[in-house]
This record gives C-alpha cells, sequence and structure tokens, in this order.
C-alpha cells in the first residue's frame, strides 16, 4: 500500500470494531515507499521496530476472558510495515475469539503478521504483573540545554560536530514530535542515540531533534530520516537510534535502526525499559 492508499484506509476512516476474528483487516505499507523519499542511497543499515499491545484479550474454550501485553517484533528488512489503525482493529477482533492455549494465540499471531508484512514476526505475550516496570534512558538527557536556533522541519544542516575530538557516546531527548500523514494527529516520542566517532554537539543534536515538530511522516521513517542525516555526516564510525513513541489505541511503536550489519534488536538494557509516557 502506497502513502496516498493509506488515507483511503482504515487510519482516515470512521469504523466500527469487528466482533470476529478477521485476520484480513491487517493492511500492509510498502517500506520502500517512503525511503525513496530520502532522496539518496540508504546507508549500511539494520533492526527493528517493536510495538507494544497493551489490550490484548481473548477466550478460554471454557468462555473465561484472558488478557496479556504483547509485544512484536519486525525486521526492517521486511518488505512493509503495518498501518497501525488495522493493526489495533485486528487486535480488538481477537476479544470473542475462542483459542485452544495461549501458546496457539502467539502461533496465530505470528501466522498472521508474517503474511502480512512479508517476514518473520516476533511475538511474546507477557501477564500484567510481570512485564517490565518503568526506568530512564541511558546517557545525557540534552532536554535542559538551549540551541542558538530551532525550526520546525528536519534539517541535517542543523547537527554540529567537533572537528578533533572523538568519541563514545550516548544521548536522549523526550522532545521528538512527529505528525500522522494521514490524520495529522501529533506522536509523541523519546530518542536515543549511541554513536562513536567524531563528536556530536548536544545543543545541535536537540534542535534537530526538535526539528521534526511539524514533519509528517510514520514513526518508522522519522527513525531511518534521523539515522540517515546522523549517518550522512560522514563524522560517525558506527551508531544507533532507537526512538520509544508513546502509546495511542493501546499499542506503542518503537523502531531502532544500527550500522551494525547484524544488529536485530536494541541492547537488552533498551529492550526491557518503558518510559513513564510508555
Amino acid at each position: 500500500m502506497s502513502d496516498k492508499n493509506a488515507k483511503a484506509s482504515l487510519l482516515g476512516e470512521e469504523a466500527s470494531y469487528p466482533t470476529k476474528y478477521t485476520p484480513e483487516l491487517l493492511q500492509a505499507i510498502a517500506r520502500v515507499d517512503s525511503r525513496v523519499k530520502l532522496g539518496k542511497s540508504l546507508p549500511p543499515m539494520s533492526g527493528v521496530d517493536i510495538w507494544t499491545a497493551y489490550e490484548v484479550s481473548w477466550l478460554t474454550p471454557q468462555g473465561k476472558p484472558q488478557v496479556a501485553i504483547a509485544r512484536f517484533v519486525f525486521s526492517s528488512a521486511s518488505p512493509a510495515i503495518i498501518e497501525s489503525k488495522s493493526f489495533k482493529y485486528y487486535l480488538n477482533s481477537l476479544n470473542q475469539h475462542t483459542f485452544e492455549s495461549q501458546n496457539t494465540l502467539q502461533q496465530t499471531l505470528e501466522s498472521d503478521l508474517t503474511a502480512a508484512c512479508g517476514a518473520p514476526v516476533g511475538v511474546q505475550l507477557f501477564s500484567i504483573d510481570e512485564y517490565e516496570g518503568i526506568a530512564r534512558l541511558p546517557g545525557l538527557c540534552v532536554d535542559n540545554l538551549d540551541a542558538e536556533q530551532y525550526a520546525y522541519q528536519p534539517s541535517a544542516t542543523l547537527l554540529r560536530f567537533s572537528e578533533n575530538t572523538v568519541v563514545n557516546d550516548m544521548f536522549n531527548s523526550h522532545l521528538l514530535k512527529s505528525n500522522c500523514p494521514v490524520t495529522g494527529q501529533p506522536d509523541w516520542a523519546s530518542v536515543w542515540i549511541r554513536y562513536s566517532g567524531l563528536a556530536l554537539q548536544p545543543q545541535s543534536f536537540l534542535a534537530y531533534v526538535v526539528s521534526f515538530r511539524s514533519h509528517q511522516d510514520f514513526h518508522e521513517n522519522c527513525i531511518e530520516r534521523m539515522f540517515c542525516d546522523l549517518w550522512g555526516s560522514g563524522k560517525l564510525n558506527s551508531l544507533e537510534v532507537y526512538a520509544l513513541y508513546t502509546r495511542r489505541g493501546g499499542l506503542d511503536i518503537n523502531p531502532y535502526r544500527s550500522s551494525e550489519e547484524l544488529a536485530s534488536q536494541p541492547p537488552e538494557v533498551l529492550l526491557k525499559l518503558r518510559i513513564a509516557r510508555q
């Protein structure tokens, strides 16, 4: 599905919630449709998109409702992402469906999502009490600094680097805001980077994060643009970018991109971390 077609999908429409299990609700959006907008060849990049669903429910064969928190891991190499509203409607279609066991539900989720996005999807289910607690992102939070100027459309020219200081460093910010390209609704996030190379001036990273404030794109595409702009500076030897978007409709989306070829997921310390807004 192209971005144009996405506007004609569930994301931009009023629709009633399904009462029967309906995997056909899942709608895919080709990653290439947004990647061509970068206007350049993609740098070496691997990673995942981690979705967390806080409102998963189904019935046992005895008719007893069950609830869980689900984590879905999509490879950034998959041909497509899943449109978020269609994902929510799909999950709600499970509410009155009977599964023989939690394992059967997990297998069903893996099968349906893999078919929709075109690549294997990892699924984990957690009881409410066993899910991870809230913590802080590692590294320097740049939010208490101030930049020389602020703009509200992303521009790599805002990034400033030292010419002679080489570091291994981590920054984070809770000031990332972008906007849904279909509905225009704001998407709020915290972003974390870890890099090695010439030192990135933290005030310039702050200005760059803020510059997404009026930008319209999907979560995954915003983080790929951020990765491409940082890596495209030619100043870095390694780079990781991870964003933790606040939930909407019981789902949050957390894209991770890395210059490491074999990176399949964020470091364990990040994978188990939730920020207060999630």
